[in-house]
């Protein structure tokens, strides 16, 4: 399988090198990426870097850093200094980065080379990649599909057989997402283990940067070389702040089956039984809980995320930085630029975030968001006081096709089990479950553990068990 394990052992055997690895990379990327545009930009230089890598490496051998010579792709909203950034919109189709994201500089200083640039939802402000600026991605296990969203050229980075790990960043889903319909696993943390600073804001409180891989073991890696407490991000936390959240042989999984009774299909709900039916076969118990305020969550996300959304853009106005259409005044300079400039999606979630931000509504539709968010986590952990995890499918249906969900309430269904996640802060992760059929393809769907906060190693440890020991 392509790991990060399983590379670093064959540079440590003098099997295979850096440099190789990225020749191929590069070649695969070349004769792949014309039809399913995972990338916005490919670097040069990685190359050159990885060169180097290889002379170092055979210097340093076991010494070396965890990811020395390891191609990483990145999402096109992190910024790399000297690099485009244009959060795959026309408003910043040139912008090139003043600095590095702090993540950026520890994944480089743990050794990784960074490979390209990848596709996504315009201001990650979707759930296929079919918002970019720079076209649609497609998932490269049928192509007529979707790869999810936002962080979906990430996700077909990984699925494409390119990089053995991309970076993506998810608000609402948007790595557990990605990863679900690409047959990967991905990671979100608990809000503030990793910092954001570098990272383009769409959803302040919402947005997590994480890993999307093929194992469990690698999510882990790449997320403890990313996550800390970092100066430059007042939200960021200490690994301390949450109390211990203990790791064990076997676990009590909570179940809201009440969530599970509407808008999912019938094989992937078949699919996400069988999978109970493995975990007690394990040995763990599997309860069923109440969580009458998870089924809330996409009403109270689709009125706190717009809000921040118009919040955070306003600051693309034509004068700062990024696209600016000329015009007689200031306040057509305003308004031509930002209709130029955005597209469909982000016009409508900024349009929606003002509305409910605005003299009149506020207390109505933005404060009652936020007491229903207030008791979501109380909700969750009266829950976790009685189990370990709760499990839900990551997504309610497999990839959809390019184009089918054109209604933006359908689009939007994608993410109800996602969404209350980063409305509570809590870690969560994604990996396969198991295949569905559509239309003669075999497509992957997956299964999401949510645990309390500051429990991202009890997450780890039952991905490696349940899925990565069973490869």
């Amino acid at each position: 399988m392509f790991t990060i394990a399983n590379l670093r052992k064959q540079f440590l055997e003098g099997v295979l090198t850096p440099k190789k690895l990225m020749e191929k990379t590069l070649a695969d990327i070349k004769a792949k990426d014309k039809d399913i545009n995972a990338f916005i930009d490919v670097y040069d230089e990685a190359l050159l870097e990885a060169e180097k890598a290889t002379k170092q490496l055979a210097e340093e051998g076991e010494k070396s850093a965890p990811l020395l010579g390891i191609p990483v792709a990145i999402k096109n909203n992190i910024l790399i200094k000297g690099k485009r950034k244009a959060a795959a919109s026309k408003m910043l189709e040139n912008y090139k980065a003043t600095y590095d994201a702090t993540i950026i500089s520890r994944l480089r200083a743990a050794g990784a080379i960074f490979v390209g640039s990848t596709n996504m939802d315009e201001f990650a402000m979707g759930s296929s990649t079919e918002s970019s600026y720079f076209g649609i991605t497609k998932n490269p296990l049928d192509n007529k599909r979707v790869p999810g969203g936002s962080s979906g050229g990430s996700a077909a980075a990984v699925a494409m057989g390119a990089v053995p790990v991309a970076i993506g960043t998810d608000t609402g889903g948007s790595i557990r997402q990605p990863a679900s319909y690409c047959g990967l696993v991905g990671f979100k943390p608990t809000y503030g283990a990793v910092s954001r600073y570098g990272l383009m804001a769409m959803g302040s409180s919402l947005d997590q940067a994480g890993p999307l891989t093929n194992t469990v073991a690698d999510a882990e890696l790449i997320h403890n070389v990313m996550a800390g407490l970092d100066p430059m991000d007042n939200t960021s936390i200490a690994p301390d702040t949450y109390k211990e959240v203990s790791i064990k042989e076997k676990y009590t999984f909570g179940v809201p089956k009440k969530l599970l009774v509407d808008g999912i299909d019938p094989d992937v709900f078949n699919t996400f039984n069988r999978h109970l039916e493995v975990l007690e076969a394990m040995g763990h118990k599997i309860v069923e809980v109440d969580l009458p305020l998870f089924e809330k969550g996409l009403a109270a996300y689709y009125i706190v995320m717009p809000a921040e959304v118009s919040s955070n853009l306003a600051r693309y106005d034509g004068i700062r930085y990024g696209l600016s259409v000329e015009a007689d005044n200031l306040l057509d300079v305003y308004q031509k630029t930002r209709a130029e400039g955005f597209g469909r999606e982000v016009k409508r979630r900024i349009l929606l975030g003002t509305y409910v931000l605005s003299s009149g509504y506020y207390d109505a539709f933005y404060g009652k968001a936020e007491l229903a968010r207030s008791k979501m986590r109380q909700e969750l952990n009266e829950v976790f006081n009685k189990v370990d995890a709760i499990i839900t499918p990551t997504t309610p249906t497999p990839a959809f096709k390019i184009g089918e969900k054109s209604d933006p309430l359908a689009m939007y269904r994608e993410d109800i089990f996602t969404v209350p996640v980063n409305l509570t802060g809590v870690p969560a992760l994604s990996f396969p479950m198991g295949m569905v059929e559509r239309e003669g393809v075999s497509l992957p769907v997956g299964v999401q553990y949510i645990a309390p906060h500051g429990g991202d190693n009890r997450l780890f440890a039952i991905g490696k068990k349940i899925y990565d020991e069973r490869l």
